[in-house]
């Protein structure tokens, strides 16, 4: 089992739980919607973000990107890295029915995914592995795939996500930042 130096963020206990089984380190709850009114909490996350730096791990539904915003302007931009899990549809085995949206959250992906996405943000394993530094992909370059201000951009992004696997509720920005971890500008390029 490989060991994340950053502390990861994910939303519940069961998230927790299951992140626990598939990499060891430190993992803190936002306790869904909580954190949005827990100063401790906040001043915890932003203190763990400044002597070790945080890894965002939400569900893909809408619930946890409004969590991933909230967190997004209240961490520190440079000590917060965001790994992303891919949209499944189904439902936890612990739960009798699927979320709203039919997505399996954090809690529902195989250890394999979650190391990968923690790999694809760019974590520091104890061996030292990390992503290194790559030519990055811009708004210009979305611009100028019609991924971003054209009238039918909307459509190209949700078609673009989908073919990635990635969660159908980015926004161009957030788009933009997964890209960046995903793929150096050639390769993205190379793709599309």
């Amino acid at each position: 089992m490989r060991t994340v130096r950053e502390v990861i963020v994910v939303e519940g206990r069961y998230d927790k739980n299951t992140l626990k089984q598939a990499v060891n380190a430190t993992v803190v709850e936002t306790g869904g919607f909580g954190v949005f009114n827990d100063k401790e909490r906040l001043a915890l996350l932003r203190r763990l973000a400044e002597e070790r730096g945080l890894i965002l791990l939400t569900d893909s539904d809408g619930a946890g990107f409004v969590i991933r915003n909230f967190l997004k302007g209240a961490i520190p931009r440079e000590r917060l890295k965001q790994a992303y899990i891919p949209d499944v549809y189904g439902k936890e085995r612990r739960k009798t029915a699927p979320g709203r949206e039919g997505k399996l959250g954090v809690e529902g992906m195989p250890s394999e995914v979650l190391v990968q996405a923690l790999e694809r943000a760019g974590a520091t394993f104890e061996d030292g592995e990390a992503v290194t530094a790559r030519s990055a992909i811009t708004k210009a370059d979305l611009y100028e795939l019609g991924l971003s201000g054209r009238p039918d951009s909307g459509a190209k992004r949700a078609a673009l996500l989908q073919r990635l696997g990635l969660p159908e509720h980015m926004t161009a920005n957030a788009l933009l930042e997964a890209l960046n971890i995903l793929y150096s500008r050639e390769e993205f390029f190379d793709k599309n």
